[in-house]
């Protein structure tokens, strides 16, 4: 059992969005500072899944395929056309006239490389569960590649638009080996044909972004409207509030509502509060490896689900336009029902069921968390009003996940933002797929 908050994201910005017009970039000198407190430790959807390294990637790579979310429609990018030749089997026609960051043109020598490089699990790319429907790709022409599916996989253009990026043939083939022997992928420098290209990445630091002149005028993207974007992890929330407020840096996003309204007084500044297709749940240890067995018992599980009052989260923590979604996913998303057992904010019934279990007194238990920690925190009040006493250990995304899946994690605030796939797929692929993240491996 899981439970899950939909998100709304929080933007306090001199711009409104990353790919702003020039007039709302730096007035001096055509730039645009955005900041996090989220690490970037690559450029790629490979080997950094967070939020960040997502938009970044839109901007430094090309998919075969582009996805209009405001006419809801696939357009050509990397890709002139294509077409499904049976259920398994698709086919890309590419374009002749797009050149590599690096000066070398693009081909589809490149994109077999990629796909074949990213399906062999060896490789470890961290979002394999965007990727495990692909059984390989093949050169079927000068510029036809051809992709063969393990089965029919209907949301396979979404993909390939979102969280596919295309790299050059070889590009992760000089990566260096670690003390342990394995290949340190993620410090490849990037190349991509996209907008912008990377002149500077600092892991856990700084990215730096030039626009692309050499960008092909008719892709769907746009030619790049600023000169310079540039990325800074800036770990503390008061922080990034003063660095806004006296130029530092032109946008930032995921305040917490207090913070957006307040900010919202500037006169120089813009709040916007967006939807997004972030989700936040629990996770918890089924098999008792954590050191802990109170989450092998159905009932503590449910009177969880019950001690936590979701309602009161979503409105005075996300703002008042958020929701509480009972599903494992997003309403928008294709495939997505409602019709799932909800539990309903009820402390009494919460600690009726711990007793039944035989934790009339209730325990303490670890909780471990990596963002978002006013709602984590909130929620470990609420679970306190029931005897639940949590202790809390903050990580990086990484090393957060790390201790789920090594079942270490007795229990977890985490979230899942489906990079914004709008099919149900982007859930069921990494959380019900067989893989490192299916609850299934905790069956005893």
């Amino acid at each position: 059992m899981q439970l899950r908050i939909l998100k709304k994201a929080i933007v306090a910005a001199g711009a409104a969005a990353l790919m702003a017009t020039t007039a709302l970039a730096g007035p001096a000198d055509n730039s645009l500072i955005w900041a996090s407190d989220k690490e970037v430790v690559a450029a790629d959807t490979y080997y950094d899944t967070s939020r960040e390294t997502v938009v970044i990637a839109q901007h430094v790579y090309d998919g075969l395929v582009f996805w209009d979310q405001a006419n809801e429609e696939f357009l050509p990018l990397l890709a002139k056309s294509w077409k499904q030749v049976d259920p398994v089997t698709w086919e890309f026609e590419l374009r002749d006239d797009v050149t590599f960051h690096d000066g070398s043109s693009f081909g589809p020598e490149d994109v077999v490389y990629t796909f074949n490089f990213i399906t062999d699990e060896a490789n470890g790319v961290l979002n394999y569960g965007d990727i495990r429907w692909l059984k390989g790709a093949e050169k079927v022409g000068d510029h036809t590649v051809r992709l063969v599916l393990h089965e029919s996989f209907p949301a396979i253009l979404s993909n390939l638009a979102l969280v596919l990026p295309i790299v050059p043939e070889g590009h992760f083939d000089a990566a260096p080996e670690g003390s342990d022997g394995k290949k340190r992928f993620a410090t490849v420098a990037p190349v991509g044909t996209g907008p912008y290209r990377v002149t500077s990445l600092k892991p856990g630091d700084s990215v730096v972004m030039e626009a692309n002149p050499d960008y092909f005028a008719d892709s769907p993207k746009g030619k790049p409207a600023i000169r310079t974007i540039a990325f800074r992890t800036i770990s503390d929330g008061s922080t990034q509030v003063a660095e806004i407020m006296t130029g530092g840096v032109d946008w930032i996003w995921g305040l917490n509502n207090d913070q957006a309204q307040a900010l919202s007084a500037a006169p120089h500044l813009a709040s916007v509060n967006a939807p997004t297709m972030r989700i936040s749940y629990l996770t918890f240890d089924l098999k008792g490896t954590s050191g802990t067995d109170v989450f092998t018992r159905r009932e503590v599980r449910q009177a969880v689900g019950h001690a936590i009052d979701r309602e009161r989260i979503a409105k005075f923590l996300m703002g008042e336009n958020s929701d509480v979604v009972n599903a494992a996913c997003h309403p928008v998303q294709f495939g997505c029902t409602g019709d799932v057992t909800v539990y309903d904010h009820d402390p009494e019934k919460a600690k009726a069921l711990l007793a039944e279990a035989g934790f009339a007194d209730g325990f303490s238990v670890d909780l471990v968390g990596y963002r978002d920690r006013e709602v984590t925190e909130a929620i470990m009040g609420d679970l306190a009003k029931v005897g639940i006493r949590t202790n809390l250990t903050w990580l990086k995304y990484a090393a957060a996940r790390d201790l789920i899946v090594e079942g270490k994690a007795a229990v977890a605030n985490m979230s899942w933002g489906s990079s914004s796939i709008p099919d149900v797929s982007a859930v069921t692929s990494y959380f019900f797929g067989g893989g490192p993240d299916d609850p299934a491996n905790d069956e005893t």
